[in-house]
């Protein structure tokens, strides 16, 4: 379809930005399909916009989002104007796409979304079937990007890497932030089939920078990237609490010193970097985005000391250890799985307070709940379970008798809402209240 009918077609029929959300809503029954089919048709009728930008695509379990923000943050710093994709969003669906920390408008997001509407329902009728609601918000990513100009464009993947609509870009540097079971289901049931997809962005003469420290999941990236052609640097902490492979071409190696962390490489030291986001957690995922950025001296881009310590100090993205109040403090994090929720734990008590923690938390049917109420219900002196609006929320049912197995004092309540002010009643003045299980839960707080 040409790009000129395409505009032409969509002045007629223009949405405004509720029409545009609601379409997008309507997409979601086609649920998740993996497969580049679509989204190379859907690029081709807009004269593949995503050939147009400088990218830096990430994809690992957890971290992928605080990484890309990072990196987003630094470039920004660096005065390179910088687009920045990201999955899920937490409060505003225009969280998804972003150039420097700016939200897309929502005029501007309504235009591109009714321009892509009579391209998607058209390839909905051929063999490649109906277009989903994520390979159309990544295609409104590509051309917002695309037409506002944009020196870099950070990519987070959705699901996986392979088969992930994103996957259609030619990185300069692809991110594999860490790899845990998750959505299993789709991935599969090992290490080393997760790790397999998500090596999958991993293209030929890009740099590979990963901060996986599971040696199988290691071993599956590094012989994907053998196969490419791609340098690999891996990010290790120091000193190292395991053995560490030296099959890496570059080792950037990181340490922790309470709320700072410093980066060094063979040909540059940062050093005493404090980032925006809470939880010591954050440094890994900063010192990712650091070896990112430095890798691009590949290309002729050299980013001063000074954006990088300001891009790391100045990144924000909601949702992630976010304090919304004091006394009582209430947190929202979207831990959804063991391993975030591990790290969540770990970051609470090395640095907060409080008398009790009301636990709010509220999952999806395709998250395992035992590993995430494992490391967090122990902390709580009361759950309350509780169910976001979303179509895949686990009943708060559910969720209560999952938790039940972790503590002997859980309430119901559905409405999330209700759910955190019922907690904020019961933590009293030095209490928490930590409010998690899924991004959906945490964007119906309010």
């Amino acid at each position: 379809m040409d790009s000129d009918l395409i505009k032409e077609s969509a002045k007629k029929t223009l949405m405004n930005f509720d029409q545009s959300v609601e379409y997008l809503d309507g997409l979601i029954k086609f649920g998740i399909k993996f497969g580049l089919e679509r989204i190379t048709a859907l690029c081709e009728a807009f004269g593949n916009p995503q050939n147009k930008l400088r990218v830096i695509h990430v994809a690992g379990t957890n971290g992928k989002g605080s990484t890309c923000t990072f990196i987003a943050s630094i470039l920004s710093e660096a005065e390179h104007r910088t687009g920045l994709y990201l999955s899920p969003y937490v409060f505003d669906i225009r969280e998804r796409i972003q150039i420097d920390g700016r939200m897309i408008s929502k005029d501007a997001f309504a235009e591109i979304m009714t321009e892509i509407k009579p391209v998607a329902d058209q390839i909905g009728e051929t063999d490649l079937g109906p277009v989903t609601e994520f390979e159309a918000k990544t295609l409104a990513a590509f051309i917002y990007f695309a037409r506002q100009n944009v020196d870099f464009a950070v990519i987070e993947v959705g699901m996986g890497g392979r088969f992930d609509a994103t996957n259609i870009v030619d990185p300069l540097v692809a991110v594999i932030t860490n790899i845990s079971l998750d959505h299993t289901e789709r991935l599969g049931d090992t290490i080393e089939k997760i790790a397999f997809e998500k090596a999958g962005i991993i293209k030929t003469g890009a740099v590979l920078i990963t901060a996986v420290d599971d040696q199988a999941a290691w071993q599956v990236i590094l012989n994907r990237s053998r196969q490419e052609g791609a340098e690999v640097w891996r990010v290790i902490e120091s000193p190292a609490k395991k053995a560490i492979s030296h099959s890496a071409d570059v080792h950037i190696r990181y340490t922790s010193k309470w709320d700072c962390f410093s980066v060094n490489g063979a040909e540059f030291h940062y050093n005493d970097l404090k980032p925006g986001l809470a939880g010591a957690f954050q440094h890994i995922n900063a010192a990712t985005a650091i070896a990112a950025i430095v890798a691009l001296r590949k290309y002729e881009v050299r980013i001063p000391t000074r954006a990088i310590s300001s891009g790391v100090a100045n990144a924000y993205i909601p949702g992630r250890l976010e304090v919304l109040q004091e006394h009582p403090k209430v947190i929202i994090d979207g831990a959804h799985n063991a391993d975030a929720a591990l790290h969540l734990a770990r970051a609470i008590n090395q640095s907060m307070r409080y008398d009790q923690m009301i636990l709010v938390i509220g999952m999806l049917n395709t998250h395992p709940t035992d590993g995430v109420l494992l490391n967090l219900a122990p902390m709580a002196s009361k759950i309350i379970a509780t169910q976001s609006k979303w179509s895949k929320a686990l009943p708060a049912a559910e969720m209560a008798e999952a938790a039940r197995r972790f503590c002997e004092d859980v309430e119901v309540i559905d409405n999330v809402p209700d759910a955190v002010r019922s907690a904020i009643e019961l933590a009293g003045d030095d209490g928490l209240v930590l409010v998690t299980g899924s991004f959906y839960t945490i964007g119906e707080v309010g």
